[in-house]
């Protein structure tokens, strides 16, 4: 089964095109989708779900056409909103009930699947508070828990992570590690944030200006450099001299020293180099790509390597 398949696909508002001519096929597992703010990936969403007709081209999701089986591919699909949209008054068990009866779940059934997630998504203890007095965090899961409720085939979550402190992100994004790993559910998420993506995706598909940049494996898209990254426990300068006498050029940023790595001797130059210094060494490595390249060398648009 292919999860994601697109030819020519295209959406026009009046003059605005959100998204243009994508043509891509994209296999089931943990998906992102990247592109700067503005780049169509939330109208590309919409789409997919049947929501918003394109005008022109075609796509199909799960092997569903979205032009014509929208209902058919809401029922697989769970979707987690970028914004905001829960009732203050109103508990998250009671809200995760709901969403579960209105995907077709028995009462009963619904009733034991909440439970389930809420425990899933780290709810269980606050399940009957109002929502209205959550954090940003338990109300991004919520949103998450009512994604998950009826065992969709696919969860789109789109940019989950906004608004969370780092701690917030970290526990969220083991969470979308586990619903691909545990669950066997495919997720494809939307994020500006490339690092994240990195972390938790086997592959991705960029978008920049509404059209596909690069779709390809997570690995592919951070295979390591020529450049050996070196950090110090101290001042680098004495090091970078010392390395520039041997004809070792270097960029320093911080406690890290990046040069190239044109010969394996250059790690026991380093090595040497860091000892006679008396400094300590971090750690020593080969670079590696980052998505973030991708805009600064493939496209027009820009997005955060956070």
């Amino acid at each position: 089964m292919t999860l994601i398949s697109t030819r020519a696909l295209t959406k026009r508002f009046g003059k605005v095109t959100a998204v243009e001519d994508l043509t891509v096929d994209v296999a089931p597992g943990v998906v992102g989708l990247v592109g700067a703010n503005g780049a169509g990936k939330s109208t590309l969403l919409k789409m997919l779900l049947g929501l918003v007709q394109p005008t022109s081209g075609s796509a199909q999701l799960l092997d569903l056409d979205v032009a014509t089986q929208g209902t058919d591919i809401r029922e697989r699909v769970g979707y987690m909103p970028e914004h905001d949209c829960l009732p203050p008054d109103v508990s998250a068990t009671e809200f995760v009930v709901h969403m579960a009866r209105m995907s077709g779940l028995p009462t009963t059934a619904a009733r034991e699947r909440s439970a389930d997630i809420l425990r899933h998504v780290g709810l269980y203890e606050e399940r009957y508070r109002p929502m209205g007095g959550y954090s940003t965090g338990m109300r991004q899961r919520v949103k998450l828990a009512q994604a998950l409720v009826h065992d969709p085939d696919l969860v789109m979550l789109d940019e989950p992570t906004n608004g969370l402190d780092p701690a917030g992100r970290d526990d969220m994004l083991g969470l979308i590690r586990r619903i691909g790993a545990e669950f066997g559910i495919s997720v494809l998420v939307t994020s500006h944030l490339l690092g994240e993506l990195e972390r938790v995706c086997e592959s991705v598909v960029v978008i920049d200006g509404g059209r596909l940049l690069r779709h390809s494996s997570t690995v592919e898209m951070t295979t390591e450099t020529t450049a050996l990254l070196v950090e110090v426990d101290g001042e680098v300068a004495p090091l970078a001299a010392l390395l520039g006498q041997h004809g070792v050029p270097t960029r320093s940023q911080g406690r890290q020293l990046e040069m190239q790595l044109d010969d394996d001797a250059l790690y026991d130059l380093v090595r040497d180099g860091v000892a006679g210094l008396g400094l300590g060494l971090v750690r020593i490595e080969r670079r590696r790509h980052r998505m973030s390249e991708l805009f600064s060398t493939g496209g027009g648009g820009r997005a955060d390597g956070s």
